[in-house]
C-alpha cells in the first residue's frame, strides 16, 4: 500500500523558516502531481500548493505565494515545502498529498493518496 510520511513540522517563531519533507512509498514517484494542504481547527483543509511531475510547474495558494516554494526530488521520493516569512496564521497540520493529473490542483478530492500531517506552530 502506497504510503506518503511527512516531516518537519515543529514550532517556530513568526518570521522565522521551517522546511516540511514528505516521503512517497510508491515506486512510480514521479509519475504523481504532488500537492500540500494544511488545515486548522476547526476549519476545512486548505490548499498550499503543488508541483507538476517533473517539477517544472508549481502553483500556490494566494496566502502563501512568495514565501513557500515547493519542490521535489524524484530520485528520492519525496517532495520539500520550504515556508519563510512565516506568521501566526500558517499554524496549521500540513498534509502532502499525491494525484495523478496537473489539474484542479486546489481541489482536496482529486487526490488519492494524503500523508498523516506534521504540525507546524507559529508564535507571535
Amino acid at each position: 500500500q502506497e504510503q506518503l510520511r511527512e516531516s518537519g513540522g515543529g514550532l517556530v517563531q513568526a518570521g522565522g523558516s521551517l522546511r516540511l519533507g514528505c516521503a512517497f512509498s510508491e515506486r512510480t514517484f514521479r509519475n504523481y502531481v504532488m500537492g500540500w494542504f494544511r488545515q486548522t481547527l476547526g476549519k476545512e483543509r486548505s490548499f498550499v500548493a503543488a508541483i507538476s511531475r517533473s517539477g517544472e510547474l508549481t502553483y500556490y495558494a494566494d496566502s502563501v505565494k512568495g514565501r513557500f516554494t515547493i519542490s521535489r526530488d524524484n530520485a528520492r521520493n519525496t517532495v520539500i515545502l520550504q515556508m519563510n516569512g512565516l506568521a501566526p496564521e500558517d499554524t496549521a497540520v500540513y498534509y502532502c498529498a499525491a494525484k495523478v493529473s496537473y489539474s484542479a490542483l486546489p481541489s482536496e478530492s482529486e487526490y488519492a493518496y494524503w500523508g498523516q500531517g506534521t504540525q507546524v506552530t507559529v508564535s507571535s
